[in-house]
C-alpha cells in the first residue's frame, strides 16, 4: 500500500488522533486533499498567524475563530460536521492542563463527533497522557521516478530564469545525483538539486562531492558524525597488498545495485595493528576505493550524562549514515570507546551501547561499509571479535623493507623533493622497525635540520635524524611483540 492508501485507511477508520512528523506541509496538506476524494470529511488547516480554516477540495474560508489554542479547540469541540483538522505546530501549546483534558476530550469523543486531529510539525514531543492515544504516521521518502521528476523541474525553473538557457547534463551524472538524493524528503532533495543546477548551470560528474557534502550536512543535525573530505586512494598507500586484493574482490559487488542471488554487499573490517601503521590511512583509502563518501563516529563523544541520552546518540548516528548510503563508515580506535563494557561504574551504558552497536552490525541491510581500527586489541569487549562481526580481521603490521623504501618515496614526492637523489634501499635499511607516521616524521624533522642549516635536504641529514629516533618498536617492544603474538593465528595480515 502507497501511503495515501495507508492515510484513506486511518480516515475510514476514524481514527481521532494522528501525529504526522515532517516540514514539508505543503505534501501533507496535498495528501489530505487527495484523500477527500476517498473519505468525504470537512478539512480544516490551523496556524498561530491564520487561525483555524477550512479548506476543502474547491474552497477556503476566512478564519472566524481566535487563533489561540484553546479557542481552536473549543471550536472544534462543538463543531456540527465531521472534520479533519490539521493542527500545524500546534505541540507547544500543549503545555497546560486544560488544553490537554480539552484535547482528550476531543480525541475520546465526549460530547461531541468524530473528528480526526493531526498535529504536524518538524519534531513533536507530547506528554505522557497524549502519547498514548497518538498514531504516528510517517511520510514515504520519494523514489527516483519523482526525484528525477523534480531535479528536471529545478532544470526547467533555472532555463525560465535565465533566458531560455538550457542545463547542460551529463546523463551518467543525472542518474548518480538521483540515486544519491534518495533518503531525504522531497524539500531537502529539492534544495540541493536547487543549489547543483543554479550555482552553474550544469549537472556533471563535479557535482557529486557537492552532494555528498551537501546530503551530510542535512542529515548529521546531531554533530555525531564527520565528513572527511580528504579521502585517498591505494595507490598511494604502501603495502597492505593482502587487504587490497580482498577489498578489490568485493568493490563491484559494494557499489552494484544487481547482485547475483546468494551475495551479500561486504558490511566491514576490523583493522588490528600497531600505532602509526597506517590504520586510518587505509581506512581513507577504503572510501577512495570505493568511491562513496567517508564518514567518521567518535564514540567518546556519543557519551552523556542523562540516562538514554547516549543509546539515541548512537541510533541518529547510525541512522544518518545509513540514509547517507552507500557510504564508509570509520570508527578510530574502537577500543577506547568499547573498552570498559563489561564496568558497571557507568550504571550500564557502555553494555547498552555495545548491545544496540552489535545488533546494529549483525542486522543492517544497508550498503553501510563499517572500517574500525583499534591498537589494543586486549581491551576489545571478546563479542566484538568472534567471528560474523566483521568480514574479516586484518592486522596491520609494521612495514617491511620494500614498503619502507615505498614509503619513503611517498612522503618525499608528497613534497615535492627530488628522491632520485635518496637511496630507497639504504633509506629502508636505516629504518628498520619504524612505522609509517614514524617515518613521515624523521622527513619533517630532517627538512626542519636541513632549513636551519641552509641546506638543501640530502640523504645524510635525513638519516641522520633516522638514527636519533627511537620507534615505537623500541619503546614499547612488548607491547609490540605482545600483540604481534596475539595476532599470528587470530587476523589475517594486511601484507
Amino acid at each position: 500500500m502507497n501511503e495515501l492508501q495507508d492515510l484513506t485507511a486511518l480516515l475510514r477508520s476514524n481514527t481521532p488522533f494522528i501525529l504526522i512528523e515532517t516540514e514539508d506541509e505543503a505534501r501533507v496538506i496535498d495528501l489530505f486533499r487527495h484523500a477527500l476524494k476517498n473519505v468525504w470529511r470537512a478539512l480544516y488547516r490551523w496556524s498561530i498567524t491564520e487561525g483555524l480554516r477550512r479548506f476543502d477540495l474547491d474552497r477556503e474560508d476566512e478564519a472566524d475563530v481566535a487563533p489561540d489554542a484553546s479557542a481552536t479547540l473549543h471550536a472544534i469541540h462543538s463543531e456540527t460536521q465531521r472534520g479533519i483538522f490539521l493542527l500545524l505546530d500546534f505541540h507547544p501549546y500543549l503545555g497546560y492542563a486544560s488544553t490537554q483534558r480539552l484535547l482528550r476530550d476531543i480525541i475520546q469523543r465526549r460530547h461531541c463527533l468524530e473528528h480526526s486531529i493531526v498535529l504536524v510539525g518538524q519534531k513533536i514531543e507530547l506528554p505522557a497522557e497524549l502519547e498514548t492515544l497518538a498514531v504516528r504516521f510517517k511520510l514515504s521518502l520519494p523514489d527516483e521516478a519523482t526525484l528525477l521528476k523534480m531535479v528536471n523541474d529545478e532544470a526547467d525553473l533555472y532555463k525560465r530564469e535565465n533566458e531560455g538557457r538550457r542545463v547542460v547534463v551529463d546523463q551518467n551524472s543525472l542518474k548518480a545525483i538521483v540515486k544519491n538524493l534518495r533518503g531525504l524528503a522531497m524539500n531537502e532533495a529539492r534544495r540541493i538539486a536547487r543549489h547543483l543546477i543554479f550555482r552553474d548551470g550544469a549537472i556533471g560528474a563535479g557535482d557529486l562531492p557537492e552532494l555528498a557534502k551537501l546530503k551530510f550536512e542535512l542529515l548529521n543535525r546531531s554533530g555525531h558524525l564527520h565528513y572527511e573530505y580528504d579521502t585517498t586512494q591505494f595507490a598511494d598507500v604502501a603495502g597492505l597488498s593482502r587487504l587490497k586484493k580482498w577489498l578489490g574482490h568485493r568493490t563491484e559487488a559494494f557499489i552494484n545495485e544487481n547482485l547475483p542471488v546468494g551475495l551479500d554487499p561486504p558490511k566491514g573490517i576490523l583493522l588490528l595493528g600497531v600505532q602509526g601503521c597506517g590504520k586510518s590511512l587505509a581506512a581513507k583509502a577504503v572510501a577512495g576505493s570505493f568511491g562513496v563518501p567517508l564518514v567518521r563516529l567518535d564514540f567518546g563523544a556519543l557519551y552523556n550524562k542523562f540516562h538514554g541520552e547516549t543509546e539515541k546518540n548512537l541510533r541518529d548516528a547510525l541512522s544518518s549514515a545509513e540514509q547517507l548510503q552507500p557510504c564508509v563508515i570509520w570508527i578510530d580506535e574502537l577500543e577506547k570507546g568499547l573498552a570498559s563494557s563489561n564496568s558497571s561504574e557507568d550504571g550500564g551504558v557502555s553494555r547498552r551501547v555495545l548491545g544496540y552497536f552489535l545488533t546494529w552490525m549483525a542486522e543492517r541491510k544497508s550498503k553501510v561499509f563499517l572500517v574500525a581500527t583499534a591498537n589494543s586489541v586486549d581491551e576489545l569487549p571478546p563479542e566484538l571479535l568472534r567471528k560474523g562481526r566483521f568480514d574479516e580481521i586484518f592486522f596491520v603490521d609494521l612495514p617491511d623493507h620494500a614498503a619502507r623504501g615505498e614509503i619513503f618515496r611517498l612522503h618525499l614526492d608528497k613534497r615535492r623533493i627530488d628522491w632520485s637523489s635518496f637511496s630507497l634501499t639504504r633509506l629502508a635499511e636505516n629504518s628498520n622497525g619504524f612505522s609509517g607516521a614514524e617515518i613521515e616524521q624523521a622527513i619533517v624533522s630532517a627538512l626542519y635540520a636541513a632549513h636551519a642549516e641552509k641546506i638543501s635536504l640530502s640523504e645524510s641529514v635525513l638519516t641522520m635524524e633516522l638514527k636519533n629516533t627511537r620507534p615505537l618498536s623500541v619503546l614499547m617492544a612488548e607491547k609490540v611483540e605482545a600483540l604481534r603474538a596475539w595476532a599470528q593465528e587470530r587476523t589475517v595480515p594486511a601484507d
